[in-house]
């Protein structure tokens, strides 16, 4: 997400400021954050849920360090160095620190592979058709692009909402899909304060989700304050971000 350099927040505030000082001691795994970007705060709250050890580093969006750019050479948070090495993209990075430690709980993936391939396709839908139809929202310009663009995400989440079993999408378990979803879940109000998203405009049982979502204990302690996060959504509303996520939804191609 791009702001002017002069504007945008250099490090997380509030709860998720208090975790950032919690983790500085080197680990064997490195956490390459940028406290903003929803993408990245997935990453955040599985090791948070999970308990792993790591050691959180910021990355300047508009200095990005010479190493840095050598762990991931697209340039983008998150990212992870694990005893060396270097991985990306959020959520292969989620499945990855389930797999690589798979003994601290909660496990984030259920056991029965039935199971754990239908929350795989649940993310996929969450991924090729929610997330976007949020940013489109977000960036959309006039009554009938908000209009249509609502609907859109409205289609989305009704698909989604149909197989939350309750309280979580499997039920009592807090799953990775959760996880996936729930940094959107956190900033819904942007969109309700901007683009005139209803919560209950899928119903009640997709409200309570969302209100879930955002009340978990690990999405509240990697969360900063709203004033430092709008001025960045402030460049979406007014369709004037460079992130890669912003020109890709310009050009109608898929996420980055």
């Amino acid at each position: 997400m791009s702001v002017p350099d002069e504007q945008i927040h250099p490090v997380a505030t509030s709860r998720a400021a208090e975790t950032v000082a919690q983790h500085q001691s080197p680990q064997d795994l490195v956490f390459w954050s940028g406290w903003f970007c929803p993408f990245n705060q997935r990453v955040w709250i599985t090791l948070e849920e999970k308990g792993i050890p790591y050691q959180y580093k910021e990355v300047n969006p508009y200095k990005k360090e010479k190493y840095f750019l050598e762990l991931n050479p697209k340039g983008l948070v998150p990212a992870v160095e694990y005893k060396g090495r270097a991985l990306y993209e959020s959520i292969v990075l989620c499945e990855f620190l389930e797999e690589a430690y798979g003994s601290y709980t909660p496990s984030l993936l259920p056991a029965d592979p039935y199971e754990r391939a239908r929350v795989r396709i649940w993310i996929d839908h969450a991924s090729k058709n929610f997330v976007p139809a949020s940013h489109r929202l977000l960036m959309a310009q006039g009554k009938e692009k908000e209009d249509a663009a609502r609907q859109e995400l409205y289609e989305a989440e009704k698909k989604l909402a149909e197989e939350v079993k309750g309280p979580y999408f499997l039920g009592e378990e807090f799953s990775l899909l959760d996880i996936i979803i729930a940094p959107w879940a956190a900033r819904k109000y942007i969109l309700v304060e901007h683009r005139g998203y209803d919560l209950d405009g899928v119903g009640a049982k997709w409200r309570a989700y969302l209100e879930r979502l955002s009340a978990r204990e690990s999405v509240i302690k990697t969360s900063s304050d709203t004033d430092k996060l709008q001025v960045i959504y402030d460049r979406y509303l007014r369709d004037e971000a460079q992130s890669e996520a912003a020109k890709a939804i310009r050009a109608g191609r898929p996420l980055p």
